[in-house]
């Protein structure tokens, strides 16, 4: 019998053999598959990895904007605190500087009577006094002092201080006939009020 050369049809598998056959497939999977499982196995882990890591940057960065805004209100916050404390105090050193003026002018009143007295009675027409009471005069102009001094004028109990009332020649009633003691004002504020006769009428 001559000898046959024995082609197997199948390649035998021994006991040693690594190899394994996929359950689903029927397929004969080595250890290149199962390398294989384990780079996908791998790249899963680090796709996960890296979606954590971006997770936490994004939520590192959401913070970091929180933090910014609620800085940048607490500045806005403080800003407008300042604009106001700035405001507050210039309108406070204002109103101070307002009644230190009113507060000197009105003591300065019983010479400015002496001056209208001196003047009324013909002592201030010439000489240092009168340039004096001039220079006086005009300091107190430029601060804003007026004399309420003016007869035949409606009769205002906020500037007048009605000492008399009695018909008055040429003098409608509740007008001011004649006034008594000049009076002096600041802007709004009245220094003294003036003191005056109302007229009653005719």
């Amino acid at each position: 019998m001559a000898n046959e050369e024995f082609t197997p049809e199948e390649e035998p598998v021994s006991f040693t053999d690594k190899r394994k056959i996929d359950p689903e497939s029927g397929e004969v999977r080595g250890e290149a598959g199962a390398s294989e499982e384990a780079a996908q196995g791998s790249e899963g882990d680090a796709l996960s990895q890296a979606e954590e890591i971006l997770d936490a940057a994004g939520a590192a960065q959401d913070a970091e904007t929180a933090a910014v805004d609620e800085f940048k209100a607490d500045l806005l916050r403080l800003q407008a605190e300042f604009t106001n404390y700035r405001r507050r105090v210039e309108r406070d050193k204002e109103a101070a500087r307002e009644t230190g003026v009113n507060a000197t002018v009105a003591s300065l009143i019983p010479v400015l009577d002496d001056v209208d007295a001196a003047r009324a009675a013909g002592d201030l027409v010439d000489g240092p006094f009168a340039s004096i009471a001039t220079k006086l005069d005009a300091a107190l102009a430029a601060l804003g002092v007026e004399r309420i001094d003016e007869a035949g004028v409606e009769f205002d109990p906020t500037v007048h201080e009605a000492l008399l009332r009695q018909p008055w020649p040429g003098v409608e009633a509740e007008h001011v006939g004649q006034v008594l003691r000049i009076g002096f004002k600041r802007g709004d504020r009245v220094l003294r009020a003036a003191q005056v006769l109302v007229s009653t009428g005719e």
